[in-house]
């Protein structure tokens, strides 16, 4: 949910991303992960934006990931390979304090290889940055402020004053959700109006990704129930995944919870 809603507000609001990491505001378009050819590897959490010169990939983590540093390289000789004359502009951002020496890597090295890329830990920058800009100030509180409250309150009011009645509700909803990952929802909720939040993208996206979650998962314990009674008739697990869609692994492991009951 919370890198999802880094998603959804960097390509709603990329002029804003450019400023603060590319350092000058410029018009980046949405660029799909299918031009690079990134399927097989999580292109459904990727961001890809990009100008006539450059390309901003951007990484936001809550939890550090080891996988990282090969992950950017790969990433960035499959854009070469795309685009050989755009300059790459790659950068992981991390939401969540942690002490892990994850966070502190931005190199990839082997034998004759090195690459670098870029890395912010959130919970290092000054809260300032986030409250020049309306895309940046969902991240104000993840910042290092003293007190976390009291810059949820200043990102409240400065929301307040957007008149635009979509990015309003966009940037509401997006602040409370990454406000999630620090403060109660009862100190959230007193500073964030709830039908304002209703009507942004966001919370429209992640209302049909809940419920689309629940009806697979319905789904699959529907398909469980249906396996464990076929097993228990004697039908052979092959024939079982084929009709019902689960795997063999799933299958086998409702086997031997039966053999244990």
């Amino acid at each position: 949910m919370f890198d999802n809603t880094c998603k959804f507000i960097a390509e709603l609001y990329s002029p804003d991303f450019a400023t603060w990491l590319l350092g000058k505001s410029i018009t980046l378009t949405k660029l799909s992960p299918t031009e690079l050819s990134l399927e097989p590897i999580r292109a459904d959490t990727l961001i890809l934006l990009q100008s006539d010169e450059v390309i901003l990939h951007i990484e936001f983590q809550t939890e550090p990931d080891k996988n990282m540093p090969f992950r950017m390289l790969d990433y960035r000789i499959r854009a070469y390979r795309r685009f050989p004359k755009k300059r790459m502009q790659q950068v992981v951002i991390y939401l969540d304090k942690t002490t892990s020496e994850e966070v502190y890597k931005t190199t990839f090295s082997i034998e004759n290889l090195q690459y670098k890329f870029s890395v912010i830990r959130l919970w290092e920058q000054p809260p300032e940055i986030f409250l020049k800009a309306p895309g940046l100030l969902p991240f104000a509180v993840l910042s290092a402020t003293k007190n976390k409250a009291s810059t949820l309150q200043q990102v409240a009011t400065a929301i307040d004053k957007i008149s635009e009645r979509r990015t309003q509700s966009n940037i509401a909803a997006a602040s409370a959700i990454l406000a999630g990952l620090i403060l109660d929802q009862e100190v959230i909720g007193r500073l964030f109006r709830k039908d304002i939040m209703r009507e942004s993208v966001i919370y429209q996206s992640i209302k049909t990704e809940g419920k689309e979650e629940g009806i697979e998962e319905g789904r699959n314990e529907k398909a469980r129930e249906i396996a464990l009674n076929l097993l228990a008739e004697g039908m052979a697990v092959d024939a079982i995944a084929r009709l019902t869609g689960l795997s063999l692994e799933v299958l086998q492991e409702l086997q031997q919870q039966q053999t244990n009951e």
